[in-house]
């Protein structure tokens, strides 16, 4: 049986998809909180059976008290949201990444789309890299064949290189092998800092942006980041240390280079090790001392 629960999308003019899960392609929150805001207003035309694929043992639903009473449980929930923007049908499929059934969904996300005529599949998602806050934040793309990022976006890092995969990843491989073009924006977020990255959401929804060539309104992200920012800029004037190292950081950007494979490797693995140590979900400002 399928793991999607489709209503009617109604009548769709070459849509195009564009994905965000959380999990560790999601440093700062960066690419979800950026679906989120593409998705302001948008409808609910599919969702996928939550029992399959959650533990909710690892994400439990949300239990909401009343006056000593047990009144409203909400769920984790992948859905895909239908929105015009300018002159594009939008598919936005955002929510939590799913415990189970990654080949499974992967089918059945390939049959929908090809159901409802997808022409293109944007991913988004932010990795942790050696980067300032100093700096505007550096987009990475990836393509299933040359020509189809826009802008000043390069594709990188260059050679080989192998990560823990996503699950943003598996559907990305099989929409390209169903024929259909992908592409990835990708938002490097400075590892040193926990908790949301607004910068880095705003940064995505530029490259959407860029890329369908239109405007999106980034509402209150962008006081957040400029709040954010000024946390980070405090922190690092109060300590040599720390405003030594983002120092160091800033001249390498300046040197207009991507890191290497070895570099995202390491940054990716040290982010990894903070999440499994519970240190990733809390203040938003972890500069090193």
């Amino acid at each position: 049986m399928s793991l999607v629960r489709l209503t009617d999308p109604g009548d769709l003019e070459a849509p195009i998809v564009v994905a965000a899960l959380d999990g560790w392609v999601d440093a700062g929150n960066a690419s979800t909180a950026a679906a989120e805001r593409l998705s302001e207003g948008a409808t609910v035309v599919a969702t996928f059976d939550a029992d399959k694929i959650f533990d909710y043992r690892a994400r439990r639903p949300t239990l909401e008290i009343v006056d000593g009473r047990p009144a409203e449980l909400t769920w984790p929930e992948l859905a895909l949201k239908r929105k015009r923007l300018g002159t594009h049908d939008l598919l936005i499929l955002s929510g939590p990444e799913p415990d189970y059934r990654w080949r499974e969904l992967a089918d059945d996300v390939v049959e929908l789309a090809t159901r409802l005529g997808v022409v293109e599949w944007i991913s988004l998602g932010a990795i942790p890299a050696a980067v300032p806050h100093t700096r505007p934040v550096p987009i990475i793309g990836t393509a299933s064949r040359p020509g189809l990022l826009l802008g000043d976006v390069q594709a990188g890092p260059v050679g080989t290189l192998r990560v823990p995969s996503a699950a943003i990843s598996v559907l990305d491989i099989a929409i390209t092998a169903a024929g259909i073009g992908a592409v990835g924006y990708f938002a490097q977020v400075p590892h040193y800092v926990t908790g949301a990255y607004p910068a880095a959401a705003i940064a995505l929804l530029g490259a959407v942006a860029r890329h369908l060539s239109t405007e999106i309104p980034v509402g209150s992200l962008l006081d957040e980041a400029t709040q954010l920012r000024t946390r980070l800029d405090t922190a690092a004037v109060m300590d040599e240390q720390t405003r030594t190292y983002v120092h160091r950081l800033e001249a390498m950007v300046d040197e207009s280079r991507l890191p290497s494979g070895d570099e995202l490797i390491s940054d990716i693995e040290r982010y990894l090790r903070d999440r499994g140590s519970g240190s990733g979900s809390n203040s938003g400002s972890g500069l090193p001392n």
